[in-house]
């Protein structure tokens, strides 16, 4: 499980992240959506930990960052936007060297990568260097490293990003396997479709703070829109909701008496 309590964090007079609070429980793929600037970013650096919020606190599994961020980041895989990799090291090992920094030992690694391989299709990548690599398959060796170590919890920042049309579709698969174990995703992506078929619930963030939350049904009924695209563009124009204002949120209609 995954939770921000009132994260907040500037840059100079920006504020970037203003009382951002969300959960994320295990076995449900959550969703973070948000135009560019809107802070995601910075939401995803502050839970991995990257970044040290002025006020609030990130937890993983109940155990906050600040308190134990090595132990705490023990249970979680981070994609993260900044995706650098060794350009002389094959896709391998990288993985490897990966696994090895989480204490993994060689042969569960190996069974590791011989599944990730086969759900990500990378088998044709594994030994070559990742030198001259396509964004695509960079991500695919991106995946294989974020979670070779099996965490609880996985964090990705746009991974079909870059992704053919199949290779996305098995990264789709491999996220709602990944939700049927009991693992807990955080999604973000500017990705309608896969926010769509992938989110059991999902957070609206604009202008640095989130703006509304619910299921895929209940951000359409509260903003009367008919598909997410223009139930998001709606609630992004729309007022922020202050500490007298909730957030919007779906209130199901009493029973006929």
């Amino acid at each position: 499980m995954i939770e921000l309590a009132g994260l907040c964090r500037r840059f100079g007079d920006v504020v970037a992240v203003d009382d951002v609070s969300l959960r994320c429980e295990d076995g449900e793929v959550t969703g973070l959506l948000g135009p560019n600037g809107a802070g995601k970013t910075t939401v995803l650096r502050l839970l991995g930990g990257l970044l040290t919020p002025d006020s609030g606190h990130a937890a993983v599994d109940g155990l906050r960052i600040a308190d134990g961020p090595f132990e705490a980041r023990r249970g979680l895989a981070m994609l993260p936007d900044a995706r650098g990799l060794y350009p002389r090291l094959t896709a391998r090992e990288h993985v490897a060297y990966f696994a090895r920094l989480h204490g993994v030992d060689d042969a569960t690694t190996n069974l590791r990568l011989a599944r990730l391989a086969a759900d990500i299709d990378m088998n044709d990548l594994l030994d070559r260097r990742v030198s001259g690599f396509s964004q695509g398959e960079r991500m695919k060796v991106l995946l294989a490293r974020a979670l070779v170590h099996e965490p609880r919890n996985v964090v990705l920042d746009e991974p079909t990003n870059g992704l053919d049309v199949m290779s996305r579709r098995a990264v789709r698969e491999l996220l709602l396997r990944l939700r049927d174990e009991g693992r807990c995703v955080l999604l973000s992506s500017h990705v309608m479709q896969e926010m769509a078929a992938l989110c059991d619930r999902i957070y609206v963030m604009a202008r640095g703070t989130i703006v509304a939350e619910g299921t895929r049904e209940e951000l359409l009924d509260m903003s009367a829109a008919t598909d997410l695209e223009d139930a998001f563009v709606k609630l992004v124009s729309g007022p922020i909701p202050t500490d007298d204002e909730p957030l919007p949120r779906h209130d199901p209609e009493p029973p006929a008496p």
